[in-house]
């Protein structure tokens, strides 16, 4: 009888084995083959929480070290592609600088910086025409990398540069136990939802290597836990129910249009206002539940294809097709037009050719439209020309702080939008000229390109505009008056992007 439980015993225990094995062999194997495109089709984000670890002065992250506890004791899993395997229920990464054996000369042609992905993704396509296969990077500024064989090939936007790596940066896995590095793909999760540096997250992760040498820490979300931490964070949990309809079903859209944004890092988006901005999110706020629940996988498409679905706060009364914000091309769902309910003055045919009429809009009292309750619906700024000289600098120090400056608007776009602003200084034979999202790049007190300046003095200028944000698609204090005044979150959408369908995402092939 002991014998034959001893056998049964022995067999159970080549099971587990077995089974554990294949588990571990099945988890490895996707560290090797880790496919963007694959999670978006089987309903994944890869969204990078915690970007640039390991550097010592960045905007985002001075950490050195990442803790993390499963919040109900259960034990973490850490899986590395270098075939490290590690169990705990609480383990520190430590990032440590290493010295190389041999000092490592890379040369790479780098673009002048870029004020956002869709100025450097329109910049990059006749490259790719070129067969020059450019990457688009954000190591702080957007900028397109090429190989050194290409110098030839592209303009003086472009510089060669050299850079020198003496030591890397490597991950480590540091407690009580063990002291073991981590290889480039490294995979942690939990049956539990995850607290790293005490703040609770989820329960799949990866630590993965950036272009930059750093390392980023890579959440791995569904949709739905996506969106649950999108929406609060960019309409309000609030906002009416069919408003944030509307907003889920614009989040899933954007998030998977732009699911290439920080391909060249190996992960689809970031949680800062280059991406959506996106919290980890654990309150049960059934407005937002059922927004996203009732939405489910619905995404709006234009001739078959996921609408690039841009979003702001406000628009100020007038919408922009997409080419008055970004260097890229036009797309036929985004228009320029009044934005109010309906009616024969929505559309326009007449630009706002001259400072008068731009006036008069911004100073109309008549019209209502919609989400002119907005802070920032309409908006002034006195400024004088130190300050716009100190931001200046920051961008472009050839600029001198004690000379005059001049400023001249050169060309607006159809919705009124400044497309080109020329700011002259005196002793000086060539004006900085800013176009499109350059101009908010630089003179970051401007809320929106729709303005009129007015000279006061030499040393003051007033500048008096309408919305917060770029002005492309959904106004969303446009969308919660809308949702307000009874309309649906399908007529919400179709008011904002023209001859737009709704469709469920899986019937549509990525």
């Amino acid at each position: 009888m002991k014998i034959k439980k001893k056998f049964r015993f022995i067999l159970f225990s080549l099971f587990f084995i077995s089974f554990y094995t294949n588990v571990i062999n099945c988890y490895a194997e996707e560290l090797t083959k880790l496919n963007l495109k694959e999670e978006i089709n089987k309903g994944y984000l890869l969204i990078g929480i915690k970007q640039y670890l390991g550097r010592e002065k960045n905007v985002f992250s001075q950490n050195r070290f990442l803790s993390f506890e499963s919040k109900k004791g259960s034990l973490l899993k850490i899986i590395s592609s270098n075939g490290l395997e590690y169990k705990s229920k609480k383990v520190d990464i430590l990032f440590n600088k290493v010295p190389l054996s041999k000092t490592l000369l890379i040369e790479r042609l780098v673009s002048d910086p870029f004020a956002s992905f869709e100025s450097a993704k329109r910049a990059s396509l006749p490259l790719e025409e070129k067969g020059l296969s450019p990457k688009i990077t954000y190591p702080n500024d957007w900028e397109i990398w090429l190989p050194n064989r290409a110098k030839n090939l592209v303009n003086q936007n472009f510089k060669l540069k050299k850079i020198s790596i003496s030591e890397k940066i490597v991950p480590f896995i540091n407690n009580e136990y063990v002291f073991q590095k981590l290889d480039s793909i490294t995979r942690i999760f939990s049956k539990d939802n995850i607290k790293i540096n005490n703040v609770e997250y989820g329960k799949n992760f990866y630590l993965i290597k950036d272009s930059y040498g750093s390392w980023t820490l890579v959440q791995k979300l569904s949709f739905n836990d996506y969106l649950r931490g999108v929406l609060p964070f960019e309409i309000g949990s609030d906002a009416p129910m069919e408003a944030l309809k509307a907003q889920a079903i614009i989040a899933r859209t954007w998030a998977i249009y732009n699911s290439d944004r920080f391909k060249s890092d190996n992960y689809h988006l970031c949680i800062t206002t280059q991406c959506q901005v996106y919290k980890p999110s654990f309150k049960n706020n059934l407005n937002i539940q059922n927004a996203i629940s009732e939405t489910r996988n619905m995404i709006m498409t234009y001739n078959g294809n996921p609408v690039n679905a841009f979003y702001h706060a406000s628009n100020g009364g007038i919408s922009a097709p997409s080419s008055e914000s970004w260097e890229m091309k036009d797309y036929p769902y985004f228009l320029a037009k009044y934005d109010l309910i309906g009616g024969r003055n929505n559309k326009f045919n007449s630009y706002f050719k001259n400072k008068k009429s731009l006036r008069n809009f911004i100073f109309d009292k008549n019209n209502k439209y919609l989400g002119s309750n907005h802070y920032l619906f309409r908006w002034t700024k006195k400024i004088s020309s130190t300050q716009i000289l100190n931001l200046i600098n920051k961008q472009n120090s050839s600029f001198q702080k004690d000379k005059t400056i001049d400023l001249k608007i050169m060309e607006r776009g159809q919705s009124g939008r400044v497309i080109k602003l020329e700011i002259r200084q005196s002793g000086r034979t060539d004006p900085l000229t800013l176009n499109k999202d350059n101009i908010r790049k630089y003179l970051k007190f401007l809320p929106s390109n729709l303005f009129i300046i007015d000279k006061l003095s030499d040393d003051f200028w007033l500048f008096a505009g309408g919305g917060f944000g770029h002005g492309v698609g959904l106004s969303q204090s446009g969308a919660i008056e809308m949702a307000k005044l009874g309309f649906n979150y399908e007529r919400i959408l179709r008011h904002y992007y023209e001859g737009i369908n709704i469709t469920d995402f899986k019937s549509i092939k990525q």
